[in-house]
């Protein structure tokens, strides 16, 4: 089973606020708003991704009979009505969403979706789109930094083996497309998602023979057209020499330990010597964003780099701090705002837009944060945009390819300051006067009940 097809993928607390609004005959419509309290370490801005599985769940969100049962039996809910499983043989998502398209660029405290609808749904939706949606904008921004560090040369998303579990591969391969790379070694998420597909071999394939030289021509006869070879099973640089004195000429050699920029240099004379200036270096083994930006910035001549565990799990700060929450209800006909105060969790109230102002250029200037009910601000343009009306998608997925340009475009209109390697810059939001006055009165206003 799917968990995208599970109503059960979610956090108990859910389900039980579900059955309390129920059996309380409340019918509110509530609204919920996913963004970020804060940014990763080293970052200042964020990629969205994620969206395509969010729409994909809430779209066929049931609960089937045994689900119900095992609700049933458990014992927090030994104390519910019936009518409360009744309602969920019949649920489905009949509420509202709107979301920043994926591969936009988007800043701490801005929202990424909006859910308005009946609570008991809007509230049902939280986990999932937090895990879902986190998980691939956190991945996503990684992907960002590592391409840009790369300055051009191509990056492989590496991961699969290093990731969280099976699924958590596929959407990390996916996540990283979106953020830049070019590729991934990942054969499900190639098929899944039309991502292309990049591998070479392993060293047990090396180690498999009696020696480097029988490996290398075994490999090369299955496949003559591309073949591509890894170097450093037991010494890098005999390596290279070997593929040279065996007369092969593969498309492609790999370099997965050492001195990379040393060893990067020493084998591509080894190979222009030979005539082989069309055979590519291919370097992986625990990369990251610092160590790829120090070997572009050196002009070590490399042309591609895998990454693996550093990118599919962001390793340096591995978790998004993303939150849904409640900014609104309607009751009777009358919208009734919802903050949060308490330290250092305070949230900003009601139903939101984002407006993002650019340059003649095009270039990225600042956003306004407002009320979605308010007109928007002079020379902007509306970030959050209806993906789903009355439980109905609305909204006309882009592919993947499509997304990847748009993460391509949106980083190149961000200023230097905010795509830099190390430290963070203040996110550059603010908020309208309307919304600045009415988050600062409900404040006041809690600060002194």
């Amino acid at each position: 089973m799917s968990l995208q097809d599970c109503a059960l993928a979610t956090d108990l607390y859910e389900l039980t606020m579900a059955a309390a609004y129920f059996d309380n005959k409340e019918t509110s419509k509530a609204t919920f708003e996913l963004f970020a309290r804060s940014y990763p370490r080293n970052r200042s801005y964020l990629v969205a991704a994620g969206l395509e599985q969010a729409i994909a769940y809430l779209s066929k969100l049931r609960f089937d009979e045994e689900q119900i049962a095992f609700l049933r039996d458990h014992p927090s809910f030994v104390d519910v009505s019936e009518r409360f499983f009744d309602y969920l043989r019949k649920f489905s998502f009949t509420g509202d969403v709107w979301a920043i398209p994926e591969g936009t660029v988007f800043f701490k405290n801005e929202p990424i979706v909006r859910v308005t609808g009946p609570i008991i749904e809007a509230q049902i939706l939280e986990t999932y789109l937090l895990s879902v949606i986190n998980f691939q904008t956190l991945i996503a921004t990684k992907a960002s930094r590592i391409v840009q560090s790369a300055r051009g040369r191509g990056v492989v998303e590496f991961g699969a083996r290093r990731s969280h579990g099976p699924e958590a591969a596929i959407l990390a391969a996916r996540a990283s497309y979106i953020g830049g790379c070019v590729g991934t070694s990942n054969v499900l998420a190639g098929y899944l998602f039309g991502i292309p597909t990049y591998g070479t071999m392993a060293h047990s394939f090396i180690m498999n023979y009696d020696s480097e030289e029988e490996a290398f021509k075994r490999f090369c006869k299955i496949f003559p057209t591309n073949p591509a070879v890894l170097l450093d099973t037991y010494d890098t640089l005999e390596g290279a020499q070997k593929v040279v004195s065996m007369g092969l000429a593969p498309s492609l050699v790999r370099l997965d330990s050492g001195d990379r920029f040393a060893l990067s240099k020493k084998v591509r004379h080894i190979l222009d010597r030979a005539g082989l200036k069309d055979t590519k270096i291919f370097v992986s083994g625990d990369l990251n964003e610092l160590i790829i930006d120090d070997l572009t910035r050196r002009n070590a001549p490399i042309d591609s780099f895998g990454v693996g565990t550093e990118l599919v799990t962001s390793r340096d700060d591995p978790a998004l701090p993303g939150i849904y929450k409640l900014v609104s209800v309607e009751k009777n006909g009358e919208t009734i705002y919802r903050v949060k105060t308490s330290e250092g969790k305070g949230t900003l109230p009601g139903a939101k837009q984002i407006y993002r102002r650019y340059s003649k250029g095009r270039n990225f200037l600042n956003d306004v944060l407002a009320l979605a009910n308010e007109n928007p601000p002079s020379d902007t343009v509306p970030l959050l945009i209806e993906v789903c009306r009355e439980g109905k998608c609305v909204y006309d997925m882009p592919d993947l390819g499509a997304i990847r340009n748009h993460a391509k475009e949106e980083i190149a209109r961000l200023p230097a300051k905010y795509k830099r390697l190390k430290g963070s810059v203040e996110a550059p939001v603010r908020l309208s006067s309307k919304l600045n006055h009415l988050t600062n009165s409900l404040w006041k206003l809690h600060n002194r009940s």
